[in-house]
């Protein structure tokens, strides 16, 4: 029993000591969006319809043929990782011999300074590339275009295979604080 004291006892001091050394500091995330209501994914909108069996003053049935189903959900699971056509705006290109290093540090600045518009950085041989956002029209990536030409003057609109871009574009990312923590020196 002494001994489980004392080793519970030195236990408790090395945590102790190693919290002392630790400080937590909050830091905020920007996560982007679904592109979907993802309340309803996965879910079928026919068990979702009022009834009476669930308690419902109402009774909605539906009657549909298994074919339409299967091929509804047939076109579901392809769309998945589908693309489409679309419009990014290009914030980088180059092939020197520093494109590399250039490349990233071009992405992580738009990232740093224009929240909620992905990015993606590429390799085409010999050029490195940044392009930014997923829009649908030239119009919405000209909006971009428009905002960023201070910091990126260079940048131009291409057109590009695209993901599917977010449903609400006035809120297109959620921020959330986080508790990092990290060791004093």
């Amino acid at each position: 029993m002494k001994r489980l004291c004392i080793v519970a006892l030195l236990l408790a001091a090395c945590i102790g000591a190693a919290a002392q050394e630790m400080v937590g500091v909050d830091s905020l995330v920007y996560r982007q969006t679904a592109a979907l209501d993802s309340t309803l994914s996965g879910k079928s909108i026919f068990n979702l319809l009022p009834s009476r069996s669930k308690g419902d003053t109402v009774e909605v049935k539906v009657h549909q043929s298994q074919a339409i189903a299967t091929a509804f959900n047939r076109h579901v699971a392809r769309g998945r990782s589908r693309t489409i056509s679309g419009y990014r705006v290009r914030i980088y290109f180059d092939n020197t011999q520093y494109a590399r290093g250039a490349s990233d540090a071009a992405m992580r600045r738009f990232l740093g300074r224009v929240h909620g518009v992905p990015a993606y950085r590429s390799y085409q041989n010999p050029f490195f590339k940044v392009t930014v956002g997923d829009f649908r029209t030239r119009s919405e990536a000209m909006e971009l275009l428009e905002r960023i030409k201070g910091e990126f003057p260079s940048a131009f609109i291409v057109k590009e295979n695209i993901n599917y871009p977010v449903a609400d574009r006035q809120h297109s990312f959620v921020v959330d604080t986080v508790r990092v923590y990290r060791q004093t020196l």
